[in-house]
């Protein structure tokens, strides 16, 4: 293979630093099967260097804002270049959570009941009874996820909140975090993730030995398999392409079978030593390597 591809990574959303640990491992596994690879930390002459370097492909390794919800997609768009993952409409529509939302509630897809507040209004009152989770409507990783408890006397939404003042707030669901790794349209498996402390935040999901992975999830098989059906629901009602990973909560404190919920599509989840797809790519006998080539095979613009 002599197919030069170019690996965009960086860039400079709130995860830059996730993201170029992603674009590294993903351009060490593409030059160790054979192609050509450019490395690209991405800023704002994006245009320019492609320019340049007319690559064959583009790896989009980017996670985040620019990167993840459409924008890097429809510059790759205009230059004719291919590229992994999803195109332009189902980055933005993956990446703003209400709006995925309201198609997966479309779709009989079992969401947590919640609503676009502003900041004002979260701090004046609570929108929803205790427990409840406030998250930035477009960002993604966890970051700025907070879990308001009864109890707590702190304003949920702190003076330097760096993301937009529009957010979503949705019930907490007790219980478990699992996902699926969606390639090719077809489920490969579910994991539980089983965090140290606290919720599956930043820190646990990129800090070694703050999260336990189980794979296949040890849950009820019924479950199992709906978790599989649903995420391909979801990864086909966004018109997502190559790879995409769905996150959901399992509530089963009454007991298995309990109820999954969706709590959002991932576009362009994670390939860091510590993510979920390659892991459960792994499982389903997938190598790193065999994923990442895939993702560039099978790479285009839109169709």
């Amino acid at each position: 293979m002599s197919r030069h591809v170019a690996v965009l990574m960086g860039g400079w959303s709130s995860e830059r630093e996730v993201s170029l640990v992603s674009g590294a491992a993903c351009a060490k596994a593409l030059g160790e099967e054979g192609y050509r690879v450019s490395e690209i930390d991405v800023d704002r002459n994006l245009a320019g260097v492609l320019e340049e370097l007319r690559p064959d492909v583009v790896f989009n390794a980017l996670h985040g804002r620019w990167g993840e919800d459409g924008c890097v997609q429809g510059l790759l768009e205009i230059l004719g270049l291919p590229y992994t993952h999803s195109g332009v409409r189902s980055s933005a529509l993956a990446m703003h959570k209400p709006s995925a939302l309201e198609i997966f509630r479309c779709l009989g897809i079992p969401c947590p009941e919640g609503r676009v507040v502003g900041i004002d209004e979260v701090n004046r009152r609570d929108p929803l009874p205790r427990p409840y989770v406030v998250k930035p409507v477009a960002e993604g990783s966890t970051c700025g996820v907070r879990i308001v408890r009864p109890g707590d006397n702190a304003p949920p939404i702190a003076a330097d909140w760096p993301y937009e003042d529009d957010l979503l707030a949705e019930c907490f669901i007790p219980g478990r975090e699992l996902t699926v790794a969606v390639m090719d349209g077809g489920a490969l498996g579910v994991t539980e993730i089983r965090p140290h402390g606290g919720f599956y935040d930043y820190e646990a999901k990129y800090t070694d030995g703050k999260a336990d992975h189980f794979v296949p999830a040890p849950i009820h098989a019924d479950v199992y398999a709906e978790a599989m059906r649903l995420a391909e629901q979801a990864h086909a009602a966004l018109g997502c392409r190559g790879v995409s990973r769905a996150d959901f909560r399992y509530d089963d404190t009454a007991g298995e079978p309990g109820r999954l919920y969706m709590l959002e599509v991932n576009t362009q989840p994670g390939m860091t030593p510590l993510s979920l797809v390659p892991e459960i790519a792994a499982y389903r006998e997938i190598g790193f390597g065999a994923l990442v080539r895939w993702m560039v095979e099978d790479a285009g613009c839109a169709r």
